[in-house]
């Protein structure tokens, strides 16, 4: 019995009523499960059908995966694979803990105006307004939320150094667009090469959680490499010749 089986003494029979009580799903739900074959048939005895023990397990381990995001068409072949034996269900937790384990460290969080203003360092006037603009911070109600404590403290940093949080937001949104296709396409080609048997990885959880860190570290690393081949192609354009004079003049206007 998988972790998600039932513990005390239960019943060894139900009706579909008794059962959709039991697992607090509705009937119509439940046989909406068999007609996709999620859930097995029940035995027929007479004109009643009758479930067991197994059929409540298995409706609680598909409201746990259903939990986990995984839409009914991804949950009718994952079960399908269990039942032949194919995968082992605590072996797929596993993996899919580590497919669903953050990368960032950087959560969402609500704050109130004082101590949003006490993260960012700064209660200068206009700074909430600025935030909500730039995408940075959204109001809910009474609070605020926070969609990232770590893109606040980096746009912090570059309005210290002079620019401005709306020119900020607009990189981040650039960065973002690249990083999300790419992320994209590296996610697919990993999934090609473990399908294809090109991956010799026996225990997939652990090469998940090394990818997590090598992942994070190498793109921290080309992106400095591209960063470092951008500038010097700007210094090659000639362009960088202008700029200080500009920003000179700008910061000259403001004093």
């Amino acid at each position: 019995m998988s972790q998600f089986g039932m513990s005390g003494s239960a019943p060894s029979e139900y009706t579909i009523d008794q059962l959709a009580a039991t697992a607090r799903v509705p009937s119509r739900t439940i046989r909406f499960y068999q007609a996709r074959r999620a859930l097995p048939a029940p035995e027929i005895r007479g004109r009643v059908a009758w479930y067991g023990p197994a059929h409540l397990e298995r409706l609680q381990l598909i409201a746990q995966l259903q939990d986990r995001g995984l839409r009914i068409a991804a949950i009718v072949d994952l079960l399908a694979s269990i039942d032949r034996g194919e995968i082992d269900l605590a072996e797929w937790l596993g993996v899919e803990r580590q497919v669903q384990a953050s990368w960032s460290d950087d959560a969402p969080r609500t704050l109130t105006t004082a101590e949003l203003h006490e993260l960012a360092g700064t209660r200068r006037p206009g700074l909430l307004a600025d935030l909500v603009r730039s995408g940075l911070v959204e109001r809910r109600g009474d609070v605020l939320l926070l969609r990232s404590p770590g893109l606040l403290a980096v746009a912090m940093k570059l309005e210290a150094a002079g620019m401005g949080l709306e020119v900020a937001a607009a990189a981040a949104a650039v960065v973002r667009k690249h990083m999300a296709k790419m992320a994209g396409a590296l996610v697919d080609d990993i999934v090609q090469h473990v399908a294809a048997g090109t991956v010799a990885a026996p225990d997939l959880e652990a090469l998940l959680r090394t990818v997590r860190g090598a992942g994070i570290e190498a793109v921290r690393i080309l992106f400095g490499h591209e960063m470092e081949r951008a500038m010097r192609r700007l210094v090659a354009s000639g362009k960088l010749a202008a700029l200080p004079a500009r920003v000179a003049r700008k910061a000259k206007r403001r004093a």
